[in-house]
C-alpha cells in the first residue's frame, strides 16, 4: 500500500479543515483528489508530506508512519506544491544539482530528470527566464530527483496554456505507469485524461471514492470536438449511436452517443472524410461533472 490514511482530522482554531478522513492508494495508480476551494485538499497533502501534523489519526506512506518516520517518508515522496517554490536566479541545471546534493545523488540523475521532463532545450537558462509551463517541469524534475515511489502533486496544471497542459499531462501519465501519483485539481477534464480513480472531498469530509471506469458504466458518452469551421448538426447526427448534437460555442460541438465504446475515432474519420481539421477532441464524463456538482454544491 503506497498511501494509507486512517481517521485523519486537522483543526485550525475552531475550524476543522479535515474531519475523520480515511482512504488508501495502491501502486501504480493515479488518483485525483478533487474538491472546491477550501475543501481541505492542500491540508491533506501537507500532512502526507510531513509538512504539518494532523490533530488526530494516522497515515502511512510506503509503510512509513508520518508521525514517527518523517525522514523515511520524505525520502520516498516527491512533492510539487501548488505554489512551486523556485530560486529564480539559479540556472535550471544548477538548481537541480543543488537539490540533488541534499539527497546525495550523482550528476547523472540530474541529466536523467532533465531529459525525462523535456527540459533539455531550457536547461542552460535561468529559472526566472522560463515560462510557467517550463517552471512546472522544473518542479516536477525536482520532485523526481531522488526517484520516489510516490508523487504528490498539488494543482500541477494550474496556469498552463493548452500546449503545456498536454505535455505535463502526458508526463504525469507516463510517470503513473510505474509510480503512485496523488494529485489535486479542480479541472474535470484533467481528471478524465490522467486519473484511474477520484476521491472527492467537501468541507473536510470524503463524499466520493470511485474508479473512473465505475463512473462510466451505463453512462452516455459525450465527445467534445472543435472543427476549423462550422458544421451542420444534421451531418453530425448521421454518426453511429448519436443521441444528440449541441453547438456549445463557435465551432465547438458536444456529441452525445448512446454507447460506452470510444467514439472519437468515428468523429476523426468524419472530419477526414469531410476535409475538416480537428482543433480539439476529448471525452467528457457527464456523470463525473454532475456528481461533483451534486456533492460539493
Amino acid at each position: 500500500m503506497s498511501i494509507k490514511v486512517e481517521n485523519i482530522t486537522k483543526v485550525y482554531g475552531s475550524q476543522k479543515a479535515l474531519n475523520n478522513i480515511s482512504f488508501e492508494v495502491e501502486k501504480p495508480e493515479i488518483v485525483g483528489f478533487l474538491g472546491p476551494n477550501g475543501a481541505g485538499k492542500s491540508t491533506m497533502m501537507k500532512i502526507l508530506t510531513t509538512f504539518i501534523s494532523p490533530s488526530e489519526g494516522k497515515a502511512q506512506v510506503n509503510g512509513h508512519l508520518i508521525s514517527t518516520e518523517s525522514k523515511l517518508v520524505q525520502r520516498s515522496v516527491g512533492y510539487l506544491p501548488e505554489h512551486n517554490p523556485l530560486y529564480l536566479e539559479q540556472y535550471v541545471r544548477e538548481y537541480l544539482a543543488f537539490n540533488s546534493s541534499v539527497y546525495n545523488i550523482g550528476k547523472s540523475r540530474v541529466e536523467e530528470v532533465i531529459k525525462l521532463t523535456g527540459l533539455t532545450p531550457e536547461a542552460h537558462k535561468k529559472i526566472g527566464q522560463l515560462s510557467k509551463g517550463y517552471r512546472q517541469r522544473v518542479g516536477l524534475a525536482n520532485a523526481l530527483l531522488h526517484d520516489p515511489e510516490v508523487l504528490i502533486l498539488d494543482e500541477p496544471t494550474t496556469g498552463l496554456d493548452p500546449n503545456q497542459l498536454v505535455d505535463i499531462r502526458n508526463l504525469i501519465k507516463t510517470i503513473g505507469k510505474e509510480k503512485t501519483v496523488f494529485l489535486s485539481t479542480h479541472i474535470m477534464q484533467e481528471v478524465e485524461a490522467m486519473c484511474d480513480r477520484v476521491i472527492i472531498i467537501n468541507k473536510g469530509k470524503i463524499v466520493a471514492n470511485k474508479k473512473l471506469t465505475e463512473l462510466r458504466e451505463g453512462q452516455d458518452q459525450i465527445v467534445v470536438v472543435e472543427f476549423d469551421y462550422r458544421v451542420e448538426e444534421a451531418f453530425l447526427l448521421r454518426l453511429p449511436n448519436v443521441k444528440s448534437v449541441k453547438n456549445t460555442f463557435d465551432f465547438i460541438y458536444e456529441i452525445t452517443f448512446s454507447t460506452t465504446k470510444d467514439m472519437r475515432s468515428h468523429v476523426f474519420d468524419f472530419a477526414h472524410d469531410n476535409k475538416l481539421k480537428i482543433l480539439q477532441l476529448n471525452q467528457k464524463n457527464a456523470s463525473l461533472e454532475s456528481m461533483f456538482r451534486d456533492l460539493t454544491s
